[in-house]
């Protein structure tokens, strides 16, 4: 085998955990809000551990850091963050997981086109215009679940997993924007948003945190914390270096997927007609868009 064929298949292993780890992100949540837990609690249980892992990395890069300056630092953390964390566990008190692993990721790849123009001053093609209207249209799908389907009265996560999936937009294209290196991005963020949430968090008493079990309080340290927000973020990262942004862009597509079948199995949520028809269309667009369309500068 050689090193470009070895690279490929390592890279294309590392974005596969990426994405379906990402989409049990959604899974974990949804089974901490029904326990009971907050957003506050999920969010706080998120980046301390994320935290706890990152630390090293952080201070391994402070100097890079350090030439980013702290206000730019506190920008990520208000869009990818801490600010993310909490609307994406909000939005899972009223909407199913199949939702939350679906409309958040749909949104930002829909999102980030559209900011990208004021932000980064990129204008898609017509072919990538399209093909994000394709996907805005799968994530309507997808949300009539809420509103008509299995899940009535989950419109309402729909709409705040809406704005999660944009904040996260905006996060992505501010690391493009200020060329923050992605490992040591990731780990700032994760230390800064802990340094936010934990005051407020520990205020009130650190919420249902000390009433749960610790195998419960373990799941979503580790799940959302370790694996989704340490874990998959530096193997993604790892996977663009590997193969390229194109393709590693294209496994994203799998975060959906992996997301409805982990809430199906996992969870017992039902699968719809509209639900499914909505994630077919959005991951065959996205792919289209990747694949086949490109920007024009």
């Amino acid at each position: 085998m050689t090193p470009a064929s070895r690279n490929l298949v390592i890279g294309l292993l590392f974005g596969l955990v990426a994405a379906i780890t990402w989409g049990g992100q959604a899974v974990v949540a949804r089974s901490g809000t029904v326990a009971g837990y907050s957003p506050l609690d999920l969010a706080t249980l998120r980046y301390g551990a994320a935290a706890l892992v990152l630390a090293p990395f952080a201070w391994r890069a402070r100097h890079v850091l350090a030439g980013i300056g702290l206000p730019k630092l506190m920008g990520l953390v208000a869009t990818g963050g801490a600010l993310n964390a909490l609307l994406f566990g909000w939005g899972l008190v009223y909407a199913p997981a199949s939702h939350g692993g679906t409309i958040a990721p749909i949104t930002a790849a829909v999102m980030g086109a559209v900011l990208a123009v004021p932000l980064l001053g990129e204008r898609p093609t017509r072919g990538r215009a399209v093909a994000l209207g394709f996907i805005a249209c799968g994530v309507l799908l997808i949300g009539w679940d809420g509103i008509g389907g299995a899940h009535p009265g989950a419109w309402r996560g729909d709409i705040i997993l809406v704005a999660a999936g944009t904040v996260w937009a905006a996060f992505t294209l501010l690391l493009r924007r200020w060329r923050i290196p992605a490992l040591a991005g990731n780990a700032a963020m994760s230390v800064l948003s802990a340094a936010v949430l934990l005051p407020p968090w520990l205020l009130l008493g650190g919420g249902v945190v000390p009433d749960m079990p610790w195998q419960s309080n373990m799941l979503q340290a580790v799940g959302q914390g370790v694996m989704s927000t340490a874990i998959a973020t530096t193997l993604y990262a790892r996977a663009g270096e590997l193969m390229g942004a194109t393709r590693t862009a294209c496994l994203t597509a799998m975060v959906p997927v992996a997301a409805v079948l982990l809430s199906v199995l996992i969870l017992g949520e039902p699968l719809g007609w509209a639900k499914l028809a909505g994630v077919v269309l959005a991951v065959v667009a996205m792919l289209a868009a990747v694949l086949f369309t490109g920007r024009r500068v």
